[in-house]
Order: C-alpha cells, then structure tokens, then sequence
C-alpha cells in the first residue's frame, strides 16, 4: 500500500484449510503459514518490481485463538490447535467450576470457550504430558510468522484478548487467571498495542520473504480487528459484517461493553484506549466450502469454464427465490458460539421437498449464514450497542447475491468499501501508523478508507427475510431436544 492508501499490489498463496483427526478438532502446521507467507510477499514484491528499500514498515494480520507452541530450541512441538476447533469443553468447564462464570467474565470480560487459547493450553498439558514438558513459548499464530520474520516474541492487545488470559479492560495479562491456571506469563510474548513497532526483519526472514533486513514491523492484529481497521470501523456506531471462514458482527466501542451471558467477545480493538464488541458464527463461509468440496464444484473440477467455483455456485443460487421456498440450513458445523455457546450444536438443512433443487440449497445456506449473523445484530439491541453503518467485508462480500441477501437479512442499508483487502488492507493501515505517516489509526481510517458502493434492502425479500428468520430460531432449540 503507498502512502495515499492505494493498493499496489497483493499476492496469496494457499495452505490447507486444517486437519481434523476426530470429530471437532482443527489443526494446522505452522510450517506451513510460514511458506505461504514467504511465497506470498515475495509475489507482491514481484508483481510491480518493488525494491525492498521501498517498503517503510510491514503490517501483521492472522487468525485468533490458535495455540503455536515451541520448545527451548524454538522448534514447534505439536501441530497448532487452531480457533474452530472444539476438543476441550474439559477444560473450558474446569475454567467455569475454578473460577465461576461470572468471575471470569469479569477478569477476562469473556466466558470459558473452547475456542480460546487457554483451553487448548489446558488440553494439552492434561492430555499429551509428554509435549507440554517440551513447551517453553506459546504463540498466536501470526505471532508465529512474525517470530520467524523477526526473530521477536509479541502480541497485539486485540489478537491477546482472544486468548482468555488477557485482563481485556486494563490491557495486561490477567495475574490472577495465569496464576490460578498455573500458567508461566514467561510463556507468553510481550504486549503491544497494535501500530507499536515490536521488531525488525531479520537476516533469515530477509531471505525467506525478499524484505530487507531491518525493515520495522508492527504488532499488527487478530484478523477481525485488522479486518475492521481495513473497513473503517474505528468509532462507536460503526459496525462491520465479515464472512470469511467464520462470520464476524464488529461493532467499535469507547469502553468494555459487556453481554453479561457472555454471547458476545469483549476484546480490545486494534486502536490504543478503544475496544470491540463482536459476536462469532464459526462456519460462514466453511459452510459452503464444505458443500462446494462435498457436493459442489471443485476448484478443478469440469464445467467451470476458469470462473471461481463460488461464483458458479452464487449463480446457480441466485436462480432460487428469496426464502429458498422453505428450505434452511443452519450452519453449526463445528459447533457455535454465538448465541449458543454450544460446542456440541450440530449443522442441519431442513425443510426440502421434492421441488427443491441445488439451486435452492447454495441460497438456503447463504441465508442461514445471514440469519446466524443475524443474531448478533439482535444481542446488539438487547445491549444497546448502537449501529450506525454496516460494512460488509471477507469473501461474502465480494458476492453480489450475498451482499443482497444480507441487506434483506439485517433489514438496513449494507456498504462496500473500496478496498478489498480486508484484514491484510487493516494491517498495511498500522503499519503506516507505526512508520508515522499517519498520527492515529482515526486519521489513518479518514484518510484512506473509502465506500464503494452502497446496496439499500429490496422491500418484499427483507419481509421474506423477517419471517424466515423467525423460523430460524425456533431450529435450534427445536434441535436440542433430539440430539
């Protein structure tokens, strides 16, 4: 990203989505992102023949909630325990009897989940002994590349509020949950406010990423507060809606707001003295990549005609009517949390007939996904959380039917902002901040941060929408009674 904001250039590179050994577990190599990352930035330097001398300060962005854990050499002793995956309700039920919910809540302004970081530290401390005796540091994911860039131990507040050991309203560790939870705070890096400096590029991760060695590199962020940095959700009334793996509500807060149910996350945003209040679907987009990969189009797969397989599968489903003629899916493949809190919740499609054809079932599923979101949008109201603008971001937003079918969901005007980026586009903003381009992320948000287009609800399908999503949650209480 140059100095006005313009993007010059982005490059990607895949990894596998995860390994799931057993029912609800989600792993990953880090080795992996490590590649990627290397591949990736060496592409983007490539693509307009950038020098390394040119880049001013690098940015930071990954998933949350992952366990990265090393030895005394540094070297990764298990593969990471990444956000969706569901193993240690265990320990997350520990954390409850130990401390008592509400307690929690208090020192963390969060309640024990199984996506958090300290439940799968507990997991494998009680589980694989032999591995936990081998750790000696443990990292969130991009801190784990970050590391390998730099050679620094460090975090972000955002991305460390996700980890439960994090007092979230002071921004330092909790004392009291580390010292309950016998838990060294010498295994955990060192705290940052997301556009501080923490490192500089380092000779081996020069060579692997094409950098120059000494480059200066911020603490960056957790992907959804990167992501709503990227957007411009930096002021009380700003909200986005994220569809990526997971589905993110985000809503930027000038004080701790707390759902005392604990349905919503209460972390420090990416902006120093300000936080966020979001509520998690665990899979939005997951939800159709597995139909894509189970009963869809390949990504290689034969009469796709080079389209992306998703803008195949959005065609076909923008074919079916609003309301996908009674057929819901309800998007619990790896549990949910909001507003369940529900490791055990399991997916459904329900309502088919014989008339129902594909075309119903891709539209059923991007409504379910909406509807799911939907939920955090109806906990903001019981919170008085206010909502001025929402901004759509992640890969659901690059769907024009998508992008409709939230507009008629929430019932509210949706917008686009122009850059497409998202989490990476939040990160090259801290950077900038951090290299002193900008004096605050506010400025920064002001300066660069444009809508692109703005799509209003279409009055009959946002009444179609209302109704259905009435029916959308009489499901799941309807669901726990049989299973």
């Amino acid at each position: 990203m140059d100095r006005g904001g313009k993007v010059l250039a982005s490059a990607s590179a895949e990894h596998e989505l995860f390994a799931s050994p057993r029912p609800g577990w989600a792993e990953q190599d880090p080795h992996d992102w490590w590649r990627a990352c290397g591949n990736a930035v060496r592409n983007a330097l490539q693509q307009i023949k950038l020098n390394a001398d040119d880049i001013a300060c690098v940015g930071f962005s990954g998933q949350m909630h992952g366990a990265v854990l090393l030895d005394s050499s540094d070297e990764v002793v298990r593969h990471a325990i990444i956000w969706c995956d569901q193993r240690s309700e265990a320990q997350a039920n520990e954390l409850s009897e130990m401390f008592g919910r509400e307690a929690l809540i208090r020192l963390t302004c969060n309640p024990p989940l199984t996506n958090f970081t300290l439940t799968k530290l507990l997991w494998v401390r009680e589980n694989e002994p032999e591995k936990w005796k081998r750790v000696r540091h443990v990292m969130l994911p991009k801190d784990y590349v970050r590391f390998r860039l730099t050679g620094e131990r460090a975090i972000d507040m955002a991305d460390a509020s996700g980890t439960l050991m994090l007092d979230v309203a002071n921004r330092s560790w909790s004392n009291e949950v580390l010292r309950k939870t016998n838990i060294d705070d010498g295994m955990l890096p060192a705290l940052y406010e997301s556009p501080q400096v923490c490192g500089k590029v380092s000779k081996s991760g020069a060579e692997a990423t094409g950098l120059r060695v000494g480059t200066p590199v911020v603490a960056g962020a957790g992907d959804q507060a990167a992501g709503a940095v990227g957007m411009g959700i930096a002021r009380s009334g700003a909200v986005s809606a994220t569809i990526g793996t997971s589905g993110v509500v985000f809503a930027a807060t000038d004080r701790p707001a707390l759902d005392r149910l604990g349905r919503l996350h209460t972390f420090c945003h990416a902006i120093p003295g300000r936080w966020h209040v979001m509520g998690v679907t665990q899979a939005a987009g997951l939800s159709l990549r597995w139909f894509r990969d189970q009963f869809g189009v390949r990504p290689s797969g034969s009469g796709t005609n080079g389209r992306d397989p998703y803008d195949v599968l959005a065609q076909e489903a923008s074919t079916a009517p609003a309301g996908s003629e009674g057929a819901f899916w309800v998007p619990y493949l790896m549990g949910e949390r909001t507003p369940h809190l529900d490791p055990n919740a399991r997916a459904a499609l329900i309502g088919l007939t014989a008339s129902h054809t594909r075309a119903h079932v891709v539209r059923a599923i991007m409504e379910g996904v909406a509807y799911s979101m939907k939920d955090t949008f109806t906990i903001f109201e019981e919170m008085k959380v206010p909502v001025t603008s929402i901004r759509l971001g992640g890969g659901g937003a690059r769907s024009p039917l998508w992008r409709q079918i939230q507009a008629d969901v929430y019932g509210r005007e949706v917008e686009i902002v122009a850059a497409e980026e998202g989490a990476a586009y939040g990160a090259a903003i801290l950077a900038g901040v951090g290299d002193g381009e900008w004096k605050s992320v506010d400025e920064a948000c002001d300066s660069v941060v444009r809508v692109a287009n703005r799509i209003p609800p279409h009055e009959p399908e946002r009444k179609t929408m209302e109704s259905g999503y009435g029916t959308y949650r009489k499901i799941y209480p309807a669901m726990r009674q049989i299973t």
